[in-house]
């Protein structure tokens, strides 16, 4: 019988994503000389190399990237044990993992965080600012509890549930504030910066604007609503930011908001999790206090 411990199937996961010794470790909360001893304990016990070891880096063998999935899923059953003793209890408490998309985390989050701990004083809450796509790989491989994104993300093995809807303003230099504001077709025609690509909020603004990802048109893309607004306030473009953003990224900025004529574009921002979470009715009650705090 191979004799593994869940200590070392960590570290090894670790590796297997990080791809480098030192970065594991340090993931891990270990030195690297007790990382490498682990998984060279690993691969005795196995009979069979897990990584190819290189002077800058290190790669799955063969056997460790079919060997990494499996892992991946006895950890994620392993915490979901944990989960299961911790929905059992009458109070939600401990370690927390919320992944939120860029677009959300610095205008949601000082406005939740205080009721969340008000509400769960037990709750260690742990915040991981990313991307939807690598969110829901997280989420998918147990290294997240649930986040925070715009809905719909449509993966049948989550639980999705909305919080709120809020709308898209226009941004625009600040002498333009008088002039009407444009419509879709007009703002096609105009000098439109959005987020780089990846960030949902962008492709929500071409379907707005009725704009394919491959359109020419012109542009400048950044990697934040603050660079976004910044730019415009420059006389660059224009641009669309969320509601919930104008008061912080607009402060500092000369720029003027509008908004547009009703239908206004708008997005619903929702929690999601594993289906198979032990957590789920925790988790709906931390989705009701975002739910009254967002909205």
């Amino acid at each position: 019988m191979i004799n593994l411990t869940l200590r070392q199937l960590r570290y090894f996961e670790s590796l297997a994503r990080l791809g480098h010794f030192g970065q594991a470790a340090e993931a891990s909360s270990v030195s690297q000389p007790a990382l490498s001893m682990q998984i060279k304990e690993m691969e005795a016990a196995l009979g069979v190399a897990l990584f190819d070891r290189t002077p800058r880096n290190v790669h799955l063998t063969e056997f460790g990237a079919a060997f990494a999935p499996r892992v991946r899923d006895i950890l994620r059953q392993v915490d979901e044990l944990e989960d299961l003793a911790r929905a059992a209890r009458d109070r939600l408490m401990g370690r927390l993992r919320i992944g939120v998309i860029p677009t959300v985390a610095p205008y949601l989050l000082p406005r939740i965080i205080g009721d969340l701990m008000a509400r769960f004083p037990g709750l260690d809450l742990h915040v991981r600012e990313t991307l939807t796509p690598r969110l829901v790989t997280e989420l998918s491989e147990g290294r997240l509890d649930a986040a925070i994104v715009a809905l719909p993300v449509s993966e049948s093995a989550l639980t999705e549930v909305a919080l709120f809807s809020e709308s898209f303003v226009l941004v625009r230099p600040l002498a333009d504030a008088d002039k009407p504001v444009p419509n879709r077709d007009a703002l096609r025609e105009m000098r439109l910066l959005l987020l780089e690509e990846g960030h949902c909020f962008r492709d929500q603004a071409l379907s707005f604007c009725a704009m394919g990802a491959n359109q020419p048109r012109e542009l400048l893309d950044g990697s934040s609503l603050s660079t976004l607004v910044q730019m415009v306030g420059a006389g660059i473009g224009v641009t669309l930011i969320p509601d919930m953003a104008v008061a912080v990224e607009t402060r500092s900025a000369a720029v003027a908001v509008a908004r547009f004529a009703t239908p206004e574009p708008s997005r619903t921002i929702g929690m999601v999790w594993r289906r198979s979470s032990p957590l789920g009715p925790a988790l709906m009650q931390i989705a009701d206090v975002v739910r009254g705090v967002g909205g």
